[in-house]
Protein backbone atom coordinates (compact mmCIF):
# COMPACT_ATOMS: atom_id res chain seq x y z
CA UNK A 1 0.00 0.00 0.00
CA UNK A 2 1.45 3.55 -0.48
CA UNK A 3 2.32 5.62 1.99
CA UNK A 4 0.65 8.58 0.57
CA UNK A 5 -2.75 6.13 0.85
CA UNK A 6 -1.87 5.45 4.88
CA UNK A 7 -1.45 9.22 5.59
CA UNK A 8 -4.70 10.49 3.81
CA UNK A 9 -6.55 7.76 5.76
CA UNK A 10 -5.11 9.14 8.75
CA UNK A 11 -5.26 12.53 8.17
CA UNK A 12 -9.06 12.06 7.41
CA UNK A 13 -10.10 10.39 10.73
CA UNK A 14 -8.14 13.21 12.26
CA UNK A 15 -5.99 10.67 14.42
CA UNK A 16 -1.81 11.04 15.59
CA UNK A 17 -0.27 8.33 13.30
CA UNK A 18 3.58 7.77 13.16
CA UNK A 19 6.59 6.29 11.48
CA UNK A 20 10.04 4.63 12.32
CA UNK A 21 13.60 5.21 10.48
CA UNK A 22 16.18 2.38 10.86
CA UNK A 23 19.36 2.10 9.21
CA UNK A 24 21.11 -1.29 7.87
CA UNK A 25 23.35 -2.36 10.89
CA UNK A 26 27.14 -3.58 9.51
CA UNK A 27 27.03 -6.89 11.09
CA UNK A 28 24.99 -10.28 10.09
CA UNK A 29 24.47 -10.16 13.93
CA UNK A 30 23.42 -6.96 13.59
CA UNK A 31 20.48 -7.41 10.85
CA UNK A 32 18.78 -10.09 13.04
CA UNK A 33 19.02 -8.28 16.55
CA UNK A 34 17.43 -5.65 13.88
CA UNK A 35 14.71 -7.75 12.89
CA UNK A 36 13.93 -8.81 16.40
CA UNK A 37 13.56 -5.33 17.25
CA UNK A 38 11.70 -4.23 14.33
CA UNK A 39 9.32 -7.13 15.67
CA UNK A 40 8.83 -6.31 18.73
CA UNK A 41 8.28 -1.84 17.65
CA UNK A 42 5.45 -3.64 15.10
CA UNK A 43 3.29 -3.76 18.15
CA UNK A 44 3.53 0.16 18.43
CA UNK A 45 1.63 0.42 15.41
CA UNK A 46 3.68 2.32 12.68
CA UNK A 47 1.97 3.31 9.96
CA UNK A 48 5.32 2.81 8.09
CA UNK A 49 8.77 1.67 7.95
CA UNK A 50 11.40 3.07 6.33
CA UNK A 51 15.68 1.74 5.69
CA UNK A 52 18.17 4.22 5.04
CA UNK A 53 20.24 3.90 2.05
CA UNK A 54 24.13 4.70 2.72
CA UNK A 55 26.45 6.92 0.73
CA UNK A 56 26.94 5.39 -2.61
CA UNK A 57 24.82 2.39 -2.14
CA UNK A 58 28.05 0.53 -0.03
CA UNK A 59 25.08 -1.03 2.07
CA UNK A 60 22.64 -1.59 -0.49
CA UNK A 61 22.39 -5.04 -0.52
CA UNK A 62 21.27 -5.05 3.39
CA UNK A 63 18.78 -1.99 2.92
CA UNK A 64 16.90 -4.21 0.21
CA UNK A 65 17.13 -7.37 2.42
CA UNK A 66 15.96 -5.78 5.58
CA UNK A 67 13.12 -4.03 2.96
CA UNK A 68 12.04 -7.23 1.58
CA UNK A 69 12.30 -8.98 4.59
CA UNK A 70 10.13 -5.78 6.89
CA UNK A 71 7.57 -6.46 3.94
CA UNK A 72 7.48 -9.61 3.69
CA UNK A 73 8.29 -11.34 7.17
CA UNK A 74 7.20 -8.65 9.41
CA UNK A 75 4.25 -7.47 7.35
CA UNK A 76 5.31 -3.48 7.87
CA UNK A 77 4.62 -1.29 5.23
CA UNK A 78 8.52 -0.20 4.35
CA UNK A 79 9.98 2.21 2.13
CA UNK A 80 13.37 2.45 0.77
CA UNK A 81 15.49 5.41 0.91
CA UNK A 82 17.03 5.84 -2.50
CA UNK A 83 20.03 8.77 -3.27
CA UNK A 84 21.75 10.10 -6.19
CA UNK A 85 25.25 9.65 -4.11
CA UNK A 86 27.92 7.71 -6.28
CA UNK A 87 25.21 5.95 -7.83
CA UNK A 88 25.02 6.19 -12.12
CA UNK A 89 21.84 5.37 -13.65
CA UNK A 90 22.34 1.80 -14.23
CA UNK A 91 22.88 1.22 -9.96
CA UNK A 92 19.62 3.52 -9.91
CA UNK A 93 17.45 0.83 -11.80
CA UNK A 94 18.55 -2.26 -10.56
CA UNK A 95 18.01 -0.83 -7.01
CA UNK A 96 14.48 0.10 -8.78
CA UNK A 97 13.64 -3.03 -10.16
CA UNK A 98 14.54 -5.07 -7.30
CA UNK A 99 12.26 -2.98 -5.03
CA UNK A 100 9.46 -3.33 -7.20
CA UNK A 101 9.87 -7.21 -7.54
CA UNK A 102 9.99 -7.30 -3.31
CA UNK A 103 6.82 -5.44 -3.64
CA UNK A 104 8.24 -2.40 -1.93
CA UNK A 105 6.10 0.26 -3.30
CA UNK A 106 7.62 3.35 -1.59
CA UNK A 107 10.58 5.07 -2.00
CA UNK A 108 12.18 8.20 -0.67
CA UNK A 109 14.29 9.61 -2.67
CA UNK A 110 17.15 11.81 -2.14
CA UNK A 111 19.97 13.39 -2.91
CA UNK A 112 22.42 12.09 -0.41
CA UNK A 113 25.30 13.21 1.75
CA UNK A 114 28.74 13.22 0.21
CA UNK A 115 30.58 9.92 0.86
CA UNK A 116 32.61 9.00 3.53
CA UNK A 117 35.90 11.03 4.05
CA UNK A 118 34.91 13.59 1.17
CA UNK A 119 33.87 17.11 1.95
CA UNK A 120 31.85 18.34 -1.14
CA UNK A 121 29.10 16.62 -2.92
CA UNK A 122 29.56 15.55 -6.61
CA UNK A 123 27.43 13.73 -9.13
CA UNK A 124 28.97 10.80 -10.91
CA UNK A 125 28.95 9.88 -14.57
CA UNK A 126 25.32 9.14 -15.98
CA UNK A 127 24.21 9.68 -12.34
CA UNK A 128 22.07 12.35 -10.76
CA UNK A 129 23.03 15.46 -9.68
CA UNK A 130 19.46 16.28 -7.40
CA UNK A 131 16.63 14.27 -5.88
CA UNK A 132 14.47 16.51 -8.57
CA UNK A 133 16.27 14.75 -10.93
CA UNK A 134 15.72 11.04 -9.47
CA UNK A 135 12.37 11.93 -9.04
CA UNK A 136 11.23 12.77 -12.60
CA UNK A 137 13.29 9.40 -13.43
CA UNK A 138 11.04 7.35 -11.05
CA UNK A 139 7.89 8.55 -12.60
CA UNK A 140 9.00 8.63 -16.07
CA UNK A 141 10.03 4.52 -15.70
CA UNK A 142 7.07 3.58 -13.57
CA UNK A 143 4.63 5.91 -13.87
CA UNK A 144 2.44 6.19 -10.44
CA UNK A 145 3.90 2.56 -9.20
CA UNK A 146 5.59 3.83 -6.77
CA UNK A 147 4.86 6.39 -4.21
CA UNK A 148 7.76 8.78 -3.60
CA UNK A 149 8.68 10.70 -0.82
CA UNK A 150 11.33 13.70 -0.79
CA UNK A 151 12.94 15.53 1.69
CA UNK A 152 12.03 18.98 3.19
CA UNK A 153 14.86 21.44 5.51
CA UNK A 154 13.07 23.59 7.77
CA UNK A 155 16.24 25.54 8.45
CA UNK A 156 17.35 25.40 5.07
CA UNK A 157 19.19 22.85 3.03
CA UNK A 158 23.09 23.42 4.08
CA UNK A 159 24.44 23.46 0.18
CA UNK A 160 21.20 26.22 -0.15
CA UNK A 161 22.16 29.64 -0.90
CA UNK A 162 19.18 30.93 1.12
CA UNK A 163 16.37 29.58 2.83
CA UNK A 164 14.13 31.20 0.03
CA UNK A 165 15.52 29.16 -2.49
CA UNK A 166 15.61 26.10 -0.60
CA UNK A 167 11.63 26.55 -0.47
CA UNK A 168 11.72 27.01 -4.33
CA UNK A 169 13.74 23.54 -4.59
CA UNK A 170 10.90 21.81 -2.75
CA UNK A 171 8.75 23.13 -5.01
CA UNK A 172 10.35 21.78 -7.46
CA UNK A 173 10.65 18.24 -6.19
CA UNK A 174 6.55 18.14 -5.32
CA UNK A 175 5.82 19.48 -8.68
CA UNK A 176 8.17 16.45 -9.99
CA UNK A 177 5.94 14.03 -8.45
CA UNK A 178 6.87 13.70 -4.58
CA UNK A 179 3.79 12.65 -2.73
CA UNK A 180 4.60 13.45 0.94
CA UNK A 181 7.83 15.54 2.88
CA UNK A 182 9.80 14.24 5.38
CA UNK A 183 11.64 16.53 7.68
CA UNK A 184 15.62 17.64 8.50
CA UNK A 185 15.79 16.87 12.26
CA UNK A 186 14.57 20.22 14.30
CA UNK A 187 14.22 21.43 17.93
CA UNK A 188 12.40 24.63 17.84
CA UNK A 189 8.66 23.98 17.11
CA UNK A 190 8.02 27.43 16.64
CA UNK A 191 10.57 27.61 13.77
CA UNK A 192 9.25 24.08 12.00
CA UNK A 193 5.49 25.43 12.35
CA UNK A 194 6.56 28.34 10.42
CA UNK A 195 8.56 26.90 7.87
CA UNK A 196 5.08 25.09 7.47
CA UNK A 197 3.18 28.30 6.81
CA UNK A 198 6.06 29.40 4.15
CA UNK A 199 5.86 25.97 2.53
CA UNK A 200 1.87 26.06 2.05
CA UNK A 201 1.77 29.39 1.11
CA UNK A 202 3.41 28.41 -2.20
CA UNK A 203 0.79 26.12 -2.74
CA UNK A 204 2.61 22.68 -1.39
CA UNK A 205 -0.27 20.30 -0.26
CA UNK A 206 1.34 17.81 0.11
CA UNK A 207 1.70 15.79 3.61
CA UNK A 208 4.74 16.65 5.55
CA UNK A 209 5.81 14.53 8.28
CA UNK A 210 8.52 16.26 10.60
CA UNK A 211 11.55 14.81 11.28
CA UNK A 212 11.84 13.46 15.31
CA UNK A 213 15.26 12.69 16.39
CA UNK A 214 15.50 11.99 19.78
CA UNK A 215 17.97 12.69 22.41
CA UNK A 216 20.21 9.54 22.77
CA UNK A 217 23.39 10.41 23.98
CA UNK A 218 24.78 13.90 24.42
CA UNK A 219 28.04 13.47 22.20
CA UNK A 220 25.39 11.93 19.96
CA UNK A 221 23.24 14.67 19.86
CA UNK A 222 26.09 17.31 19.97
CA UNK A 223 27.52 15.30 16.79
CA UNK A 224 24.71 15.29 14.95
CA UNK A 225 23.03 18.61 14.93
CA UNK A 226 26.48 20.37 14.48
CA UNK A 227 26.44 17.70 11.47
CA UNK A 228 23.02 19.38 9.98
CA UNK A 229 23.59 22.79 11.12
CA UNK A 230 20.57 22.71 13.23
CA UNK A 231 19.25 25.10 15.65
CA UNK A 232 19.13 24.52 19.26
CA UNK A 233 17.13 26.37 21.92
CA UNK A 234 19.39 27.56 24.44
CA UNK A 235 17.02 26.13 27.40
CA UNK A 236 18.22 22.22 25.73
CA UNK A 237 21.80 23.03 26.74
CA UNK A 238 21.30 24.89 29.85
CA UNK A 239 19.04 21.93 30.71
CA UNK A 240 21.69 19.03 29.31
CA UNK A 241 24.43 20.62 30.96
CA UNK A 242 24.68 19.40 34.32
CA UNK A 243 23.55 16.22 33.26
CA UNK A 244 25.51 15.51 30.03
CA UNK A 245 27.87 12.87 31.54
CA UNK A 246 24.76 10.60 33.27
CA UNK A 247 24.12 9.14 30.10
CA UNK A 248 20.54 7.37 31.57
CA UNK A 249 20.04 11.02 32.82
CA UNK A 250 20.45 12.39 29.23
CA UNK A 251 17.97 9.54 27.72
CA UNK A 252 15.20 10.23 30.20
CA UNK A 253 15.39 13.88 29.38
CA UNK A 254 15.14 13.10 25.52
CA UNK A 255 12.36 11.08 25.95
CA UNK A 256 10.22 14.01 27.89
CA UNK A 257 11.72 16.43 25.67
CA UNK A 258 10.08 15.14 22.78
CA UNK A 259 6.80 14.23 24.47
CA UNK A 260 6.87 17.86 25.31
CA UNK A 261 7.79 18.53 21.44
CA UNK A 262 4.73 16.69 19.89
CA UNK A 263 2.52 17.83 22.53
CA UNK A 264 3.67 21.80 20.65
CA UNK A 265 3.42 20.26 17.27
CA UNK A 266 -0.08 19.19 17.54
CA UNK A 267 -1.39 22.71 19.47
CA UNK A 268 -0.11 23.51 15.94
CA UNK A 269 -2.42 20.92 13.96
CA UNK A 270 0.43 18.50 13.33
CA UNK A 271 -0.66 14.91 12.96
CA UNK A 272 2.09 12.65 11.65
CA UNK A 273 5.72 11.76 13.05
CA UNK A 274 8.37 10.47 11.73
CA UNK A 275 11.03 9.22 13.98
CA UNK A 276 14.75 8.90 13.63
CA UNK A 277 15.47 5.66 15.96
CA UNK A 278 18.94 4.90 15.53
CA UNK A 279 17.57 1.56 16.24
CA UNK A 280 16.91 1.43 19.47
CA UNK A 281 13.41 0.60 21.29
CA UNK A 282 13.10 2.13 24.41
CA UNK A 283 13.32 5.66 24.09
CA UNK A 284 10.52 5.51 21.39
CA UNK A 285 8.32 3.30 23.08
CA UNK A 286 8.20 5.25 26.30
CA UNK A 287 7.67 8.49 23.77
CA UNK A 288 4.90 7.17 22.01
CA UNK A 289 3.25 5.78 26.04
CA UNK A 290 3.68 8.95 27.04
CA UNK A 291 2.19 10.56 24.47
CA UNK A 292 -1.20 8.32 24.67
CA UNK A 293 -0.59 7.04 20.93
CA UNK A 294 -1.59 3.53 21.38
CA UNK A 295 -2.52 1.56 18.74
CA UNK A 296 -5.55 -0.13 18.42
CA UNK A 297 -5.73 -4.12 18.36
CA UNK A 298 -6.90 -4.53 15.49
CA UNK A 299 -4.27 -2.89 13.61
CA UNK A 300 -1.20 -4.57 15.15
CA UNK A 301 -2.91 -8.18 14.97
CA UNK A 302 -5.10 -8.26 11.87
CA UNK A 303 -4.22 -12.02 12.15
CA UNK A 304 -2.49 -13.91 14.77
CA UNK A 305 0.41 -13.98 12.79
CA UNK A 306 1.89 -10.89 10.99
CA UNK A 307 0.48 -10.82 7.54
CA UNK A 308 2.42 -10.61 4.50
CA UNK A 309 2.91 -7.57 2.71
CA UNK A 310 4.25 -9.06 -0.26
CA UNK A 311 2.10 -8.68 -3.60
CA UNK A 312 1.89 -12.08 -4.46
CA UNK A 313 0.46 -12.43 -0.75
CA UNK A 314 -2.19 -10.44 -0.70
CA UNK A 315 -4.84 -13.00 -0.42
CA UNK A 316 -2.55 -15.25 2.04
CA UNK A 317 -4.89 -15.52 5.32
CA UNK A 318 -4.79 -19.20 6.24
CA UNK A 319 -1.33 -20.71 7.16
CA UNK A 320 -0.09 -24.04 8.88
CA UNK A 321 1.74 -23.54 12.86
CA UNK A 322 4.66 -25.07 12.18
CA UNK A 323 6.69 -21.70 11.18
CA UNK A 324 4.78 -20.13 13.83
CA UNK A 325 8.34 -19.60 15.31
CA UNK A 326 10.57 -19.63 12.58
CA UNK A 327 8.08 -17.17 10.03
CA UNK A 328 10.74 -16.09 7.74
CA UNK A 329 11.70 -19.33 6.65
CA UNK A 330 8.15 -19.43 5.94
CA UNK A 331 8.14 -16.91 3.68
CA UNK A 332 11.39 -18.26 2.00
CA UNK A 333 10.04 -21.80 1.03
CA UNK A 334 6.62 -20.70 0.17
CA UNK A 335 7.75 -17.54 -2.03
CA UNK A 336 7.55 -19.37 -5.30
CA UNK A 337 4.10 -20.58 -5.27
CA UNK A 338 1.49 -18.46 -7.33
CA UNK A 339 -1.60 -19.06 -5.31
CA UNK A 340 -1.75 -19.03 -1.43
CA UNK A 341 -4.46 -20.87 0.79
CA UNK A 342 -7.67 -18.64 1.75
CA UNK A 343 -10.97 -18.27 2.50
CA UNK A 344 -13.17 -20.71 5.22
CA UNK A 345 -12.62 -23.28 3.54
CA UNK A 346 -9.69 -23.20 1.36
CA UNK A 347 -7.05 -25.71 1.60
CA UNK A 348 -4.14 -24.71 3.44
CA UNK A 349 -2.35 -27.05 1.12
CA UNK A 350 0.31 -25.59 -1.94
CA UNK A 351 1.99 -28.03 -4.74
CA UNK A 352 5.30 -28.04 -2.77
CA UNK A 353 6.81 -26.08 -0.52
CA UNK A 354 10.77 -25.11 -1.29
CA UNK A 355 13.39 -27.60 -1.00
CA UNK A 356 15.79 -27.26 2.08
CA UNK A 357 19.03 -26.59 -0.73
CA UNK A 358 17.68 -23.58 -2.13
CA UNK A 359 16.90 -21.91 1.46
CA UNK A 360 19.77 -22.35 3.48
CA UNK A 361 18.13 -23.64 6.71
CA UNK A 362 20.53 -22.31 9.06
CA UNK A 363 20.90 -21.58 12.62
CA UNK A 364 19.79 -17.96 13.42
CA UNK A 365 23.32 -16.57 14.39
CA UNK A 366 26.64 -17.23 14.08
CA UNK A 367 28.65 -20.51 15.62
CA UNK A 368 29.73 -18.38 18.16
CA UNK A 369 27.33 -16.60 19.47
CA UNK A 370 25.29 -19.82 19.49
CA UNK A 371 27.88 -21.87 21.46
CA UNK A 372 27.19 -18.96 23.75
CA UNK A 373 23.44 -19.23 24.18
CA UNK A 374 23.99 -23.33 24.27
CA UNK A 375 27.34 -24.16 25.50
CA UNK A 376 28.23 -27.75 25.12
CA UNK A 377 25.94 -30.36 26.11
CA UNK A 378 26.95 -33.75 26.96
CA UNK A 379 23.96 -35.68 28.30
CA UNK A 380 19.77 -35.64 27.36
CA UNK A 381 19.37 -33.74 30.50
CA UNK A 382 21.90 -30.87 29.72
CA UNK A 383 19.50 -30.76 26.22
CA UNK A 384 16.36 -30.07 28.23
CA UNK A 385 17.91 -28.16 30.94
CA UNK A 386 18.82 -25.19 27.54
CA UNK A 387 14.91 -25.79 26.91
CA UNK A 388 13.75 -24.78 30.31
CA UNK A 389 15.64 -22.17 30.21
CA UNK A 390 14.58 -20.73 26.99
CA UNK A 391 10.90 -21.20 28.25
CA UNK A 392 11.62 -19.00 31.44
CA UNK A 393 13.66 -16.73 29.75
CA UNK A 394 17.23 -17.35 30.08
CA UNK A 395 18.10 -18.40 26.75
CA UNK A 396 16.76 -15.76 24.16
CA UNK A 397 16.49 -18.60 21.24
CA UNK A 398 16.36 -22.33 20.27
CA UNK A 399 17.18 -23.78 16.69
CA UNK A 400 13.12 -23.75 16.10
CA UNK A 401 12.51 -20.78 18.28
CA UNK A 402 14.04 -17.28 16.83
CA UNK A 403 12.01 -15.61 18.98
CA UNK A 404 11.80 -15.49 22.75
CA UNK A 405 8.59 -17.76 24.35
CA UNK A 406 5.11 -15.38 23.32
CA UNK A 407 3.16 -14.03 25.97
CA UNK A 408 -0.02 -16.08 24.98
CA UNK A 409 2.23 -18.90 26.44
CA UNK A 410 2.66 -17.58 29.56
CA UNK A 411 -0.35 -19.22 31.59
CA UNK A 412 1.17 -22.86 30.68
CA UNK A 413 4.69 -21.92 31.38
CA UNK A 414 5.16 -23.54 34.14
CA UNK A 415 3.61 -27.16 32.37
CA UNK A 416 5.65 -26.29 29.72
CA UNK A 417 8.62 -25.92 31.63
CA UNK A 418 7.97 -29.75 33.33
CA UNK A 419 7.34 -31.20 30.48
CA UNK A 420 11.08 -30.16 28.97
CA UNK A 421 12.56 -31.29 32.41
CA UNK A 422 10.57 -34.38 31.86
CA UNK A 423 12.61 -34.81 28.24
CA UNK A 424 9.51 -33.79 25.67
CA UNK A 425 11.41 -31.02 24.40
CA UNK A 426 9.36 -28.41 22.96
CA UNK A 427 9.15 -26.38 19.60
CA UNK A 428 6.00 -24.52 19.30
CA UNK A 429 2.82 -24.15 21.76
CA UNK A 430 -0.41 -22.19 22.15
CA UNK A 431 -2.74 -22.78 24.90
CA UNK A 432 -6.26 -22.89 24.71
CA UNK A 433 -8.43 -20.03 24.25
CA UNK A 434 -12.64 -20.18 24.54
CA UNK A 435 -13.96 -16.65 23.03
CA UNK A 436 -11.47 -14.02 24.01
CA UNK A 437 -12.29 -10.55 22.81
CA UNK A 438 -10.70 -9.76 19.72
CA UNK A 439 -9.16 -7.06 21.69
CA UNK A 440 -8.11 -8.77 24.34
CA UNK A 441 -4.27 -7.72 24.61
CA UNK A 442 -2.43 -10.99 24.97
CA UNK A 443 -4.89 -13.59 22.81
CA UNK A 444 -6.57 -11.08 20.42
CA UNK A 445 -6.42 -10.34 16.76
CA UNK A 446 -8.88 -8.93 14.19
CA UNK A 447 -11.50 -6.83 13.81
CA UNK A 448 -13.08 -5.40 16.49
CA UNK A 449 -16.02 -6.64 18.72
CA UNK A 450 -14.98 -10.32 18.04
CA UNK A 451 -14.09 -13.30 19.31
CA UNK A 452 -11.23 -15.62 18.94
CA UNK A 453 -10.78 -19.08 19.86
CA UNK A 454 -7.52 -21.60 19.80
CA UNK A 455 -7.58 -25.17 20.83
CA UNK A 456 -4.40 -26.21 22.93
CA UNK A 457 -1.70 -27.03 20.16
CA UNK A 458 2.03 -28.48 21.57
CA UNK A 459 4.74 -29.68 19.21
CA UNK A 460 7.79 -31.08 20.89
CA UNK A 461 11.02 -33.99 20.16
CA UNK A 462 10.43 -37.15 22.10
CA UNK A 463 12.62 -40.61 22.35
CA UNK A 464 11.19 -43.36 20.30
CA UNK A 465 10.66 -45.11 23.99
CA UNK A 466 8.10 -42.67 25.01
CA UNK A 467 6.77 -42.11 21.64
CA UNK A 468 5.85 -45.56 22.00
CA UNK A 469 4.01 -44.75 25.70
CA UNK A 470 2.09 -41.99 23.86
CA UNK A 471 0.82 -44.40 21.37
CA UNK A 472 -0.72 -46.61 24.49
CA UNK A 473 -1.83 -43.74 26.27
CA UNK A 474 -3.51 -41.60 23.67
CA UNK A 475 -6.72 -43.89 23.34
CA UNK A 476 -7.64 -42.36 26.57
CA UNK A 477 -8.12 -39.13 25.14
CA UNK A 478 -10.99 -38.91 23.00
CA UNK A 479 -10.19 -35.02 21.60
CA UNK A 480 -6.70 -35.65 20.84
CA UNK A 481 -4.92 -36.07 17.79
CA UNK A 482 -1.81 -36.04 16.62
CA UNK A 483 1.07 -36.35 14.31
CA UNK A 484 4.82 -38.33 14.92
CA UNK A 485 7.12 -38.77 12.22
CA UNK A 486 11.29 -39.12 12.39
CA UNK A 487 13.50 -38.05 10.09
CA UNK A 488 13.06 -40.98 7.93
CA UNK A 489 9.25 -40.17 7.03
CA UNK A 490 8.14 -42.91 9.46
CA UNK A 491 4.74 -41.67 10.27
CA UNK A 492 2.26 -42.14 12.98
CA UNK A 493 -0.50 -40.48 13.45
CA UNK A 494 -4.20 -41.11 14.52
CA UNK A 495 -6.12 -38.54 12.37
CA UNK A 496 -8.23 -39.39 9.12
CA UNK A 497 -7.75 -38.28 5.98
CA UNK A 498 -5.73 -35.20 5.36
CA UNK A 499 -8.14 -31.86 5.71
CA UNK A 500 -6.59 -29.45 7.57
CA UNK A 501 -7.43 -29.41 11.21
CA UNK A 502 -8.51 -25.05 11.95
CA UNK A 503 -6.27 -24.83 15.76
CA UNK A 504 -7.01 -20.87 15.42
CA UNK A 505 -9.94 -19.51 14.21
CA UNK A 506 -12.37 -16.10 14.90
CA UNK A 507 -15.79 -14.73 15.18
CA UNK A 508 -16.65 -11.18 13.50
CA UNK A 509 -19.23 -8.89 13.12
CA UNK A 510 -20.64 -8.90 9.32
CA UNK A 511 -18.42 -11.72 8.03
CA UNK A 512 -17.42 -15.62 7.46
CA UNK A 513 -15.59 -17.51 10.63
CA UNK A 514 -11.69 -16.48 9.83
CA UNK A 515 -9.82 -19.83 10.05
CA UNK A 516 -5.86 -18.45 9.80
CA UNK A 517 -3.94 -21.47 11.07
CA UNK A 518 -4.14 -25.17 10.80
CA UNK A 519 -2.35 -28.52 10.75
CA UNK A 520 -2.17 -30.75 8.48
CA UNK A 521 0.03 -33.79 7.31
CA UNK A 522 1.28 -32.60 4.08
CA UNK A 523 2.79 -29.01 5.51
CA UNK A 524 3.87 -30.84 8.61
CA UNK A 525 5.98 -33.21 6.36
CA UNK A 526 7.58 -30.93 4.62
CA UNK A 527 8.36 -28.72 8.07
CA UNK A 528 9.95 -32.19 9.17
CA UNK A 529 12.22 -31.83 6.73
CA UNK A 530 13.32 -28.27 8.36
CA UNK A 531 12.57 -29.34 11.81
CA UNK A 532 15.48 -32.27 11.81
CA UNK A 533 18.31 -30.30 9.95
CA UNK A 534 18.53 -27.96 12.43
CA UNK A 535 19.35 -30.81 15.22
CA UNK A 536 22.25 -31.61 12.16
CA UNK A 537 22.66 -27.53 12.27
CA UNK A 538 23.50 -27.47 16.04
CA UNK A 539 25.51 -30.83 16.09
CA UNK A 540 27.67 -29.07 13.59
CA UNK A 541 29.41 -26.30 16.13
CA UNK A 542 31.28 -29.47 17.41
CA UNK A 543 34.09 -30.96 17.02
CA UNK A 544 33.69 -35.01 14.83
CA UNK A 545 34.52 -36.61 17.85
CA UNK A 546 32.85 -34.35 20.75
CA UNK A 547 30.58 -36.38 22.69
CA UNK A 548 27.98 -33.02 22.38
CA UNK A 549 28.20 -33.79 18.51
CA UNK A 550 27.69 -37.24 19.24
CA UNK A 551 24.65 -36.46 21.72
CA UNK A 552 22.74 -34.34 19.03
CA UNK A 553 23.50 -36.61 16.00
CA UNK A 554 21.55 -39.53 17.93
CA UNK A 555 18.83 -37.35 18.65
CA UNK A 556 19.00 -36.38 15.12
CA UNK A 557 18.91 -40.19 14.00
CA UNK A 558 16.19 -41.73 16.36
CA UNK A 559 13.91 -39.39 18.00
CA UNK A 560 10.42 -38.18 16.72
CA UNK A 561 8.77 -35.31 16.21
CA UNK A 562 5.38 -35.03 17.03
CA UNK A 563 2.33 -32.18 17.25
CA UNK A 564 -0.19 -32.99 19.35
CA UNK A 565 -4.18 -31.07 19.24
CA UNK A 566 -6.59 -31.07 21.91
CA UNK A 567 -9.54 -30.43 19.72
CA UNK A 568 -11.93 -29.75 22.66
CA UNK A 569 -11.18 -25.74 23.05
CA UNK A 570 -12.75 -25.90 26.23
CA UNK A 571 -9.86 -28.16 27.76
CA UNK A 572 -6.64 -26.30 28.66
CA UNK A 573 -4.45 -28.94 30.16
CA UNK A 574 -5.27 -32.24 28.91
CA UNK A 575 -2.22 -32.83 26.24
CA UNK A 576 0.21 -31.94 29.92
CA UNK A 577 -1.94 -34.22 31.41
CA UNK A 578 -1.49 -37.09 28.81
CA UNK A 579 2.35 -36.61 28.39
CA UNK A 580 2.77 -36.58 32.14
CA UNK A 581 1.02 -39.96 32.17
CA UNK A 582 3.55 -41.02 29.62
CA UNK A 583 6.31 -39.87 31.85
CA UNK A 584 4.97 -41.49 35.09
CA UNK A 585 5.37 -44.69 32.99
CA UNK A 586 8.46 -44.30 31.98
CA UNK A 587 10.18 -43.71 35.38
CA UNK A 588 7.55 -44.43 37.76
CA UNK A 589 6.46 -40.78 38.46
CA UNK A 590 6.09 -37.74 37.20
CA UNK A 591 9.23 -35.23 38.07
CA UNK A 592 8.08 -31.78 38.69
Amino acid sequence: MKISDKIKKAEAEQRPYWSFEYFPPKTETGVMNLYDRMERMYALGPEFIDVTWNAGGTSSDTTMEICTTAQSVYGLETCMHLTCTNMPREKIDIALKEAKAAGVQNILALRGDPPRGQENWTSVDTGFSYSTDLVKYIRKEYGDYFCIGVAGYPEGHPDSETKSNDLLFLKEKVDAGADYIVTQLFYDCDLYLEWVKEVRALGIDTPILPGMMIIQSYGGFKRMTSLCKTTVPKYIYDDLEPIKDDDQAVKDYGVNMMIDMISKLREGGVLGFHFYTLNLERSTRLILEGCGFLPQQEVVKPLPWSPSLAVNRSKENVRPIFWRNRPKSYIARTQNWDEFPNGRWGDSRSPAFGDLDGYGINLKYPADQCLQLWNKPTSVRDVSDIFVDYINGKVSCLPWCDSPLQGESEIIKERLSTLNKNGFLTINSQPAVDGALSSDKTFGWGPKNGFVYQKAYLEFFVSAQALDLLLDRVSQYPYITFYAINREGDLRTNTKGDTPNAVTWGVFPGQEIVQPTVVDGQAFNAWKDEAFELWRQWSSLYEAESSSKSLLTGIYDNWFLVNIVDNNYKSRFAIFDLLDDVKAELTGEVLH
